[in-house]
């Protein structure tokens, strides 16, 4: 015996019926009575299948509710829960509902095989209601062949695997949103390594606390974790502005990074502007400063005594005090010790761009300086207008027919608010990035616990999004901002577990899902091994005279 849309009905237990509802608010399921479901059995957040008529629905659970076909039950309930009326009554004048959202359909095509898509319609009242099983999970997030990312499982069902596929997680900008402590970083950590096994776009990490080069911490298990370097020696390579750091951590980094005096613009200044305490005059004097100056302004500027500042602002016409206040904040960038009168070498902006280009994924450590924002800001800023700038070049070249196309990259921040607030979101390069979508292969990896921070047209711009447990409203509500079905994703966000809970939607998941991620133990290190006789990204892609040129250039690395 089939059902009546052509699946057997054998499987998972039949949790209640379709009662009502729309497919823009959700649809109402009323539980089976007489032992049957039970709402305590059941988790916001959890997948159900709905059998129509047609088509088979897939749905998540939004919301729970108890109600009674008669509210004189409110003011006249039964004297004991364990009681015969009580019994009698559950399930018939008391009863269990369910808030499910509709967001893929599965029907018979000409061949009998399933043709999924997302839902324009719902089903007919009464249609039967179930449990999710193994077999709905992987018809839904099976992902391409070898190429599948296992992320997972969802809500309730710890057998089952949630994979995505990372080529269209990176095609589009990606945010990973979560209060301190709610895991957010292994998420990261674990997109990161996919992305370097898989091999098709190459990334750079702006590793603020130090977390994702050569190892990270787990504090709930008070152990060290391996890093991307750890796992994938070949194919990344690790920079530090602080080498004392490293060297206190027994780590080796591939280099130094030195950022010239001459690599920074006045518009690094503008957007250091509110973390400066600079008024708009006085971060709008360093335009003035370049026009004299020319590239080597900023060191002109902080060699100037007291008086030399007072007669430089009549010189140029500004606001002596201004001036003078400007001075005195950038003046203190002495003691930024990654600060060198030109960049050269690998640790250069050129030498990070280079090795991108190589096919190398490059995570940049910032050691005692991620605790600077000043620092923070000016290095991750200046690096990425680099290299979108080189980005944008060579597309264009590619798209005129006098080169090939860049490698996607992925660029990796941390605290993202710091720099795509509503204020200076215009002005970075990160915001650029994040509303010209991939258009010139760049795409961001955004991290942050405060996404309410964070400009509304860059997280409406945000492809897929990975959100773990926040506090505040105004976070939730922007992490949700832009997304369909927003209202009700609210209460399964609101919903998540402090720790090691994420709700994943967007461009890579055909429809939302709560997911518990894998652990990142041994068994996800075996998995991202990378097969014996494939040495790196670069070795996939590049001819006999790229080798050559590549090796000339470890043996003797350029002045």
């Amino acid at each position: 015996m089939t059902s009546r849309n052509g699946w057997h009905p054998s499987g998972p237990a039949r949790l209640g019926i379709v009662v009502g509802g729309s497919l823009s608010q959700g649809l109402d399921v009323r539980l089976d009575g007489g032992g049957g479901a039970s709402v305590e059995d059941i988790a916001v957040g959890s997948f159900v299948t709905i059998r129509g008529r047609r088509q088979r629905y897939f749905a998540v659970v939004t919301d729970l509710e108890l109600r009674a076909a008669d509210d004189s039950l409110r003011h006249f309930p039964p004297d004991s829960p364990d009681g015969f009326l009580a019994d009698v009554m559950a399930g018939t004048m008391a009863y269990g509902q369910l808030s499910a959202m509709p967001s893929m359909t599965a029907a018979l095509d000409a061949t009998g095989a399933s043709l999924i898509e997302a839902a324009k319609t719902i089903p007919e009242h009464f249609a039967p209601v179930f449990a999710a099983s193994q077999a709905d999970i992987d018809a839904v997030f099976s992902g391409p062949a070898g190429d599948a990312f296992a992320l997972g499982s969802p809500q309730g069902m710890e057998a089952a695997s949630i994979r995505l596929d990372l080529a269209t997680l990176a095609s589009r900008s990606v945010g990973i949103f979560g209060a301190s402590g709610s895991g957010k970083t292994f998420l990261a950590r674990m997109l990161l390594a996919g992305l370097v096994r898989r091999g098709e776009a190459v990334s750079l990490v702006f590793d603020m606390e130090s977390e994702y080069g050569w190892q990270g911490q787990d504090n709930d298990r008070r152990r060290q974790v391996k890093g991307l370097k750890q796992l994938f020696p070949s194919r990344v390579v690790t920079f530090t502005l602080d080498e004392d750091s490293s060297r206190r951590r027994s780590v080796a980094p591939d280099g130094v990074v030195r950022i010239g005096y001459d690599e920074i613009e006045p518009e690094d200044i503008e957007i250091l502007r509110e973390s400066l305490q600079l008024s708009a005059v006085a971060a709008a004097a360093a335009w003035n400063l370049k026009q004299k100056f020319r590239e080597q302004w900023l060191r002109e500027f902080a060699g100037r005594s007291g008086e030399e500042v007072g007669e430089l602002a009549r010189e140029l016409g500004v606001n002596p005090a201004a001036l003078g206040a400007l001075h005195n904040r950038l003046t203190r960038w002495g003691r930024f010790g990654f600060l060198a009168d030109k960049g050269a070498g690998s640790g250069s902006a050129g030498g990070i761009i280079e090795h991108l280009e190589r096919g190398s994924h490059v995570v940049l450590e910032f050691g005692k300086y991620g605790r600077s924002t000043a620092a923070y800001v000016l290095v991750s800023n200046l690096l990425t207008r680099r290299i979108h700038e080189t980005w944008v070049r060579r597309k264009e070249l590619a798209d005129g027919g006098q080169g090939d196309e860049p490698r996607p990259l992925v660029i990796f921040v941390e605290e993202a608010h710091k720099f795509l607030t509503p204020e200076v979101a215009a002005q970075t390069i990160f915001g650029a990035i994040a509303r010209e979508l991939r258009k010139y292969n760049v795409t961001l990896m955004i991290v942050d616990q405060r996404p309410s921070g964070i400009d509304s047209e860059v997280l409406s711009q945000l492809g897929t999004r990975l959100s773990c447990a926040l506090n505040d409203d105004r976070d939730i509500n922007a992490a949700l901002m832009g997304a369909r079905d927003a209202g009700q994703l609210r209460s399964v966000l609101a919903r998540l577990d402090s720790k090691q809970q994420a709700l994943v939607f967007g461009h890579a998941v055909p429809m939302p899902v709560v997911v518990r991620p894998r652990d990142y133990d041994e068994s996800f290190y075996a998995e991202m091994t990378v097969p014996a006789g494939i040495a790196g990204v670069a070795a996939l892609s590049e001819s006999a005279e790229e080798r050559m040129q590549r090796e000339i250039d470890e043996l003797f690395p350029p002045e």
